[in-house]
């Protein structure tokens, strides 16, 4: 007996060791493969009103992208019961792009509970498969279904019912959802993942600043690669979001925050208010898709920015911007004047940006000449003017420093008495 009591324990302290190192290897991080080349190119298409100016920017720039994600519908929530609000997408003018179109579903913050034969979770699948028949019925064949829901943490079990009812609604069609880094760490989101045929990483977002002092930003580049290389050990194929995006931040006279404006309809802030703007950085989204570029996670497809740049925006990145970004090229502002003579001793000022950056700080045009004399002039769109004699000089109010990539601005005019050579100067 005592022999036989040796021999079992002898087993018992080997299979203990054995299922320790089996667990161990179990915990390991997958081995993260890796890849390098160039990524394809994504872009949302998130507005909510369709405008002849979306619609431009669709058709000039389609063709840059490997596929347009449109908002076609977002859903909120008052006392636990949804409410949609439906998008009216230009059918027409997504299939004219030429480019695989996938259609974006938005769901607001929502507590629970989540059940596989709730009435929420049947009205969202009956919503997604409605979303995906009128895309049909005007001959736009949807690449994929994407969820983009405001989940918490917590609740990523409860998220895996609704998107494995929506998926087995409009199967064969991809469904796909964004996901926040936090969700990483996570247990459940392994099986949210699985429930999915694909996942977008956001990696920006802007949290609530404390007050006006304090530094924020859209996306960290240091976070935002950490949380790539977490996805990438997960195995799963999925894309990353990167912004192109900025808001306008509003704090009152104790710089306490009070709100957030992004892009449209300016608000109509209290007296008093201090404003201040925090956008995406070129430099550092460059410097991110430089380096994926050249050496990434295998399971990292691909970028997906937010959003496609439209004429007349104000807080989005221009497009000759987007473009050098998406090449991992650092753009850079091309800043010159060029002098109009419309008519004899006449002479029109103009600022042009040719370069690939947005400009944003102040400058000065001065103007000189000889054998003429100043006869009068004016100052245009936020500058100034100043001096007379034989030179002058356009100054840029602080308000009007910004001039975006691409794009030409009159700053001025002077007439003389008669013709003259006039030589420019630009001094940042």
């Amino acid at each position: 007996m005592p022999r036989i009591e040796s021999e079992m324990k002898r087993f018992v302290s080997l299979f203990l060791i054995g299922a320790g190192v089996l667990a161990a290897l179990l915990a390991w991080p997958r081995e993260n493969k890796r890849a390098r080349g160039v990524m394809p190119s994504e872009v949302y298409v998130w507005q909510r009103s369709w405008t002849p100016s979306l619609e431009d920017a669709i058709a000039e720039r389609a063709e840059a992208f490997a596929e347009l994600v449109a908002l076609n519908a977002e859903v909120t929530w008052r006392s636990k019961q949804p409410h949609v609000t439906r998008v009216a997408l230009d059918y027409a003018a997504l299939r004219s792009s030429g480019r695989p179109v996938g259609l974006a579903l938005r769901v607001g913050p929502f507590a629970g509970p989540f059940a596989e034969e709730d009435q929420r979770t049947r009205y969202l699948a009956d919503l997604a498969v409605s979303l995906v028949e009128a895309a049909k019925s005007h001959g736009l064949h949807p690449a994929e279904l994407q969820i983009d829901f405001d989940a918490a943490e917590s609740k990523l079990d409860g998220y895996r019912v609704w998107v494995e009812a929506i998926r087995n609604r409009v199967a064969p069609m991809p469904v796909t959802i964004t996901a926040l880094p936090s969700w990483l760490n996570r247990a459940a989101f392994k099986r949210l993942i699985a429930a999915a045929d694909g996942y977008v990483l956001q990696v920006h977002s802007l949290a609530r600043p404390r007050d006006a002092r304090a530094p924020f930003s859209l996306c960290d580049p240091t976070e935002a690669k950490r949380a790539v290389e977490k996805a990438g050990r997960l195995s799963k194929p999925f894309r990353v979001a990167l912004p192109t995006y900025g808001y306008q931040i509003a704090f009152d006279r104790g710089g306490k925050f009070v709100g957030l404006s992004a892009e449209g309809p300016a608000k109509l802030w209290p007296e008093g208010t201090q404003l201040r703007e925090v956008r995406a950085d070129p430099q550092a989204m460059a410097e991110l898709i430089a380096r994926w570029i050249n050496d990434r996670p295998r399971a990292l497809t691909g970028v997906i920015w937010y959003r496609l740049p439209v004429e007349g925006d104000t807080l989005n990145w221009s497009w000759p911007t987007l473009a050098a970004v998406m090449d991992g090229q650092v753009p850079r502002p091309g800043l010159r004047v060029e002098l109009r003579r419309p008519k004899p001793g006449l002479v029109e000022v103009d600022l042009i940006n040719a370069g690939q950056a947005d400009h944003n700080a102040p400058v000065r045009v001065g103007l000189t000449w000889n054998s003429a004399r100043f006869v009068a002039g004016d100052a245009l769109q936020g500058f100034e003017l100043k001096g007379k004699e034989n030179a002058v000089e356009f100054a840029a109010t602080p308000d009007s420093a910004r001039l975006e990539a691409g794009r030409r601005r009159t700053i001025g005019w002077v007439r003389l008495d008669q013709p003259a050579e006039v030589h420019a100067a630009l001094e940042p």
